[in-house]
């Protein structure tokens, strides 16, 4: 049997895939209750908002907005686990239930997957969906003592290698290191994953992205999006892209630069613009589909989707949009030493 990322190499040389979009957007049109986060569960904290725990309290949400992605023209759809860690999860008091959560969030997308599949013989994929957390290791939170750590980068590995592991034993065909704000917590996401992989026994590619925290291009701690790529290029990522920050149209000059550096595919998928004073994302499933058409006349990515904001409707414009579009030529790189501070650096031979 031909392994998922031979397939997903297959498809991506011959088109532009097409990701999944935002969930908590989705979600959010339920108008959901907290008793509907909770379900039967024993919780002591409030649960209203906690996405992730959908999985295990209301799976036909859920599977509900996987299949409206993969109806729409999704390629590759990601697991609901973006806050699917104990650090995150704590929030909620919901640590002892992360191993269950993550296995059971990992087969909801497969079972979608495989029924799409099972309509026109065409595999889908499942990437589970990896968070950044709420902590940072880069950066003290107290503004007096410039040393202080919230966590350290042991243990947040072994945090991100519990989950990855729940998602491998779940099923998924990758691990996505998504929204990386500090590149200290993608390194330690990105060696759990290589961990997890190594045990289970199987191969589980591994796909990140990194998001601006302003219009300077770099993220919280402080990297540009080429001395991100050159932190973590030696994970040998299936992707390697950016996601969530701005619209289609500000992330286009990253990943121009991006493009022409990164000898892998590139992933890239936008919020639908910005929010208004509501907090409320206004940008219309044609603007954004107009807007990501830019980047594929321009070369820049090999796979699209939508971030916050986005909704199924969004991503059925970008598939239709870009139908029968070529997809980024993979560069081949001179060989020379590439290192990274905060700003790239080469070095010739």
């Amino acid at each position: 049997m031909t392994n998922a990322e031979t397939l997903f190499r297959q498809r991506a040389a011959q088109k532009v895939m097409i990701f999944d979009g935002g969930y908590g957007t989705s979600i959010q049109k339920y108008g959901l209750s907290e008793a509907d986060y909770r379900g039967d569960l024993p919780l002591e904290k409030d649960q209203k908002g906690n996405n992730d725990l959908l999985c295990l309290t209301r799976p036909d949400i859920v599977k509900a907005i996987h299949t409206a992605y993969l109806d729409n023209g999704a390629d590759m759809i990601e697991t609901n686990t973006f806050s699917g860690t104990r650090i995150a999860m704590a929030d909620y008091g919901c640590e002892h239930l992360v191993h269950e959560l993550n296995v059971t969030a990992a087969r909801l997308a497969r079972e979608c997957c495989d029924a799409a599949e099972a309509k026109d013989g065409i595999k889908r994929f499942v990437a589970g969906s990896i968070g950044p957390t709420n902590k940072t290791l880069s950066i003290s939170p107290q503004v007096n003592d410039p040393a202080f750590r919230e966590v350290d980068y042991d243990t947040l590995k072994e945090q991100y290698r519990e989950q990855c592991a729940a998602l491998i034993e779940g099923g998924v065909d990758f691990l996505l290191v998504e929204t990386c704000f500090d590149t200290l917590n993608a390194k330690a996401a990105g060696m759990a994953a290589k961990e997890a992989e190594v045990a289970s026994g199987r191969s589980v590619p591994l796909m990140m992205s990194f998001t601006i925290t302003d219009m300077s291009g770099r993220n919280l701690s402080g990297h540009t999006i080429a001395a991100f790529w050159y932190s973590l290029r030696h994970l040998k990522p299936l992707t390697i892209g950016v996601n969530c920050a701005f619209g289609a149209d500000r992330l286009r000059p990253y990943l121009s630069e991006l493009s022409k550096i990164a000898d892998t595919l590139i992933l890239a998928y936008p919020n639908a613009g910005l929010p208004n004073e509501l907090g409320q994302y206004d940008e219309l499933p044609e603007q954004t589909a107009a807007l990501i058409k830019v980047w594929i006349e321009e070369g820049l990515v090999n796979m699209v989707g939508g971030c916050c904001g986005t909704t199924p409707a969004h991503i059925g414009a970008i598939a239709k949009a870009l139908e029968g579009a070529a997809p980024r030529a993979i560069p081949t790189l001179p060989v020379i030493t590439r290192l990274a501070g905060l700003e790239p650096m080469h070095i010739a031979a």
